[in-house]
């Protein structure tokens, strides 16, 4: 297949080429710095500059058989100012506007776009668990989610199948979640967040992989889908089996007055959770590699 990614220099993104390159797909890869993302994916890639414009972006699209939308500013990390907040929703609602507008204007369309989403779309939840038939929540999370969505199922319109993949917490060697808590986890003094009550839902990086390559070519794949694993963990759960591996203690704690006064409203990413169960992939019959939480830190460290 050929196939056109957004997102491709990412964590997850970069997993991603290289299982579709090895599977021998042809990847043309949007960057706003093409020689680093050369660089990082290597010469398998045809790099295009997103500096091209609309354009550029048609003629990249025209002729692809699939469409993965991957790309988005990071949520967590910095107060959400009006400005963040803009720059969240145009890195995400703004860049899918724009790719099914390129889809529209090809010539040869693609036939699938698994565009990405967020466990966030179902907002604070507790302990209700939630299947993609699940309402969307409330809050500004949430509500990008929801708008992120729309502009995905947009495609359809145009004869293209659209998954809406809601992704959870990934975890894998290199990057994603582990990459800020490892360093602190291995000097023992890493802990539960607030309450640790709240739901974490997670995925091995290489299972949501096996996700988005199966949507490619499984018809069976539309809508939306939750990308996360079949046993949601609370964050105390995920601190004490990470603990566990690891052979740290992990009761160090951090409160919540603190995340909210570093980041404001910010800190509903990690304060808040969803106990997102991947219904869609279950029926579907995927095998999870990582079925487990102790089983998938294991595989990362």
């Amino acid at each position: 297949m050929q196939i056109f990614i957004t997102g491709a220099t990412g964590f997850i993104g970069q997993a991603l080429t290289g299982r579709l390159l090895g599977q021998g797909h042809l990847l043309r890869v949007w960057a706003r710095a093409p020689a680093k993302a050369q660089a990082a994916l290597g010469a398998g890639v045809t790099v295009i500059d997103a500096g091209g414009g609309a354009a550029a972006l048609e003629r990249a699209i025209d002729g692809c058989d699939a469409v993965i939308n991957l790309a988005g500013e990071p949520v967590i990390g910095t107060r959400w100012s009006d400005a963040r907040k803009r720059a969240l929703v145009d890195s995400r609602v703004g860049l899918t506007e724009a790719v099914v507008a390129a889809i529209a204007a090809a010539k040869v369309r693609p036939s699938v776009m698994v565009s990405a989403s967020a466990v966030g779309f179902y907002g604070d939840r507790g302990e209700e668990a939630v299947d993609e038939s699940a309402a969307p929540g409330s809050g500004f999370l949430a509500e990008l989610c929801v708008a992120w969505e729309a502009a995905a199922r947009a495609a359809e319109g145009l004869g293209v199948r659209v998954v809406r993949l809601r992704i959870g917490v990934v975890l894998g060697r290199g990057g994603g979640a582990l990459a800020s808590l490892l360093p602190v986890a291995r000097l023992g003094v890493a802990g539960p967040i607030a309450s640790g009550r709240q739901y974490m839902p997670w995925i091995h990086v290489d299972d949501l992989v096996g996700m988005i390559t199966a949507a490619l070519t499984d018809p069976r794949y539309d809508g939306a889908v939750n990308g996360t694993a079949p046993t949601p963990a609370s964050n105390r759960e995920l601190m004490t089996t990470l603990g566990e591996v690891l052979r740290r203690p992990t009761i160090v704690p951090t409160p919540a007055f603190a995340l909210r006064l570093a980041l404001g409203e910010a800190a509903t990413v990690l304060l808040e959770g969803q106990r997102a169960i991947p219904g869609r992939a279950l029926a579907l019959g995927f095998e999870f590699s990582h079925p487990g939480l102790k089983g998938a830190i294991e595989a990362c460290v």
